[in-house]
């Protein structure tokens, strides 16, 4: 039953992410088209901003939520499962309350002395107003993630983009002749109704979904400090997140000012931040949405096994992940390497964007294992650790910044992404190998299938052409449906994967 429920939550997650962000790359299609690389580069300086002030309305508590909620649903009752959901929104509230205040009243020295662009001052002071919206949603989430209930979440989140959607296009295409102070305006405004709009539907299911807790036939276990609990488990993950958001937020702020130095960027500078960060990243991550998935519902699951001392599971399941993360990376990385540009030119008329594409392709595999073992080691309370490299490889980003960007512009930063990837890969592939006995196979599971991959892609690549000059995407498609499914037959044939491994990694 409950393998039943995990693969359901999965296959939810895994839909409504596909969704939100195919949306999310056609609604940033559209919205570069209004406003152009340039105001997608604005945008994108004061979504920095926004990622740093979310981080502290959520404060890590969304994980501390999951993994308490999860171990009490186990094992105790009703009464404390929503005393440790009631003690998180409190916090998140104190918290998000005082983000408010220095982000509204701060704004003018935010946008002028550290974003260096003062058309951002009205869109940081509209976003501030989103965030104690957002830290009581993300408890909620964190709740039903515990509750093992992806369709929750699934669904205020699908009902976020599209209030989120309808909003900016509605204001940006009435007044977008006012310039790109409004435009922006206009999307952190749509944010924030989003997150008010997301914050009451999903606190709505809640209230219902609490009053079948009652059917919980756990013990009452003696009172503990949850404010205790939370802090051990938020503080490391939040300290983490606010020094490496924070130090991301100041990368994203020198990126254009260090670009602006060197003599082959000049004006452009704001133009290609954005057409990195806004443009080619987004479309590199798009395929990892199944993973992602997976490693979010693996924290309350990994809690519980270790929990429970369940020491064979957890090491199946990172071994499991592990590999078919690292699969799965290596065809999608093949294919930007091979497709990169029509895949710019199709979808934003650009071949610089194109260019990106080909070009951070190779770091593909580094990032999607990263990002998936850095979650699963959030499971293992191993978040002390993730904050210690993730302030390592920021400041290293920054250091780097400063010197390498001046002297070699966009190929200098493209350079420092292949460093910093590389590096935080292996430090977390290699601490989640090492706390759960996981291992890889280096022939079967990392060079064949590497090799496999380069080699069916180029493969379609060479036949298609010989048929001629065809359209973008007719050519985007052929190569996947050509290059896939005869990398998955070289898999089994390789045996980098078996029946035997489907079978055990959906168990």
């Amino acid at each position: 039953m409950k393998k039943t429920v995990f693969i359901k939550n999965a296959a939810i997650l895994t839909v409504s992410s596909l969704i939100l962000r195919f949306v999310g790359i056609v609604f940033k299609v559209w919205l570069a088209a209004i406003v152009g690389s340039e105001g997608i580069g604005l945008y994108q300086l004061v979504f920095s901003v926004y990622v740093l002030a979310a981080t502290f309305a959520t404060s890590g508590i969304c994980t501390a939520v999951t993994r308490l909620v999860a171990d009490e649903l186990a094992l105790g009752t009703k009464r404390g499962t929503l005393r440790i959901l009631r003690r998180c929104v409190e916090l998140t509230l104190i918290i998000a309350g005082i983000s408010v205040a220095l982000l509204f009243f701060g704004a003018d020295f935010i946008a002028g002395k550290f974003l260096g662009d003062i058309r951002a001052v009205p869109a940081i002071k509209i976003l501030s107003f989103s965030l104690p919206f957002m830290g009581v949603t993300s408890c909620l989430r964190g709740y039903f993630i515990a509750r093992r209930k992806a369709s929750p979440n699934a669904v205020s989140q699908l009902f976020e983009q599209a209030v989120r959607i309808i909003i900016v296009v509605t204001l940006v295409r009435r007044f977008a002749y006012k310039g790109l102070t409004f435009c922006c305006g206009a999307v952190l405004f749509g944010d924030t109704a989003a997150e008010l709009a997301s914050c009451i539907l999903i606190g709505i299911v809640f209230f219902k979904d609490s009053k079948k807790l009652s059917a919980l036939n756990g013990r009452k276990r003696p009172d503990y400090p949850i404010f205790k609990k939370i802090l051990h488990i938020a503080v490391p993950i939040s300290a983490g997140r606010y020094l490496n958001t924070a130090l991301r937020t100041v990368e994203n702020i020198l990126v254009p000012k260090n670009l602006a130095k060197c003599a082959l960027s000049g004006e452009n500078a704001l133009s290609q931040f954005g057409m990195i960060k806004g443009m080619a990243l987004p479309i590199l991550f798009f395929p990892s949405t199944l993973l992602n998935s997976l490693s979010t519902l693996l924290i309350p699951e990994m809690s519980e096994a270790v929990a429970c001392n369940r020491k064979g599971l957890v090491k199946s399941a990172a071994e499991n992940i592990l590999r078919l993360t690292a699969l799965m990376s290596y065809i999608f990385a093949a294919v930007f390497l091979i497709c990169g540009r029509q895949i710019g030119i199709l979808i934003y008329k650009s071949d610089d964007v194109g260019f990106l594409l080909c070009a951070l392709s190779p770091i593909v595999p580094l990032m999607y294992l990263d990002s998936v073992s850095d979650g699963i080691l959030k499971g293992l309370d191993q978040q002390v650790f993730s904050f210690r490299t993730s302030v390592f490889d920021s400041s290293l980003r920054i250091v780097l910044i400063l010197i390498i960007l001046p002297l070699y512009g966009i190929n200098g930063f493209i350079g420092i992404m292949y460093l910093s990837n590389l590096l935080t890969c292996v430090l977390n592939v290699g601490r989640l190998m090492k706390i759960s006995g996981a291992r890889l196979k280096v022939l079967t599971e990392i060079l064949l299938p590497l090799i496999s991959a380069l080699c069916v892609t180029l493969l379609a690549d060479t036949l298609i052409k010989m048929l001629g000059t065809l359209p973008n995407l007719v050519y985007i498609t052929l190569v996947c449906v050509i290059s896939i499914p005869a990398y998955t037959v070289l898999l089994f044939l390789f045996g980098s994967m078996t029946r035997d491994d489907i079978r055990l990694a959906v168990r």
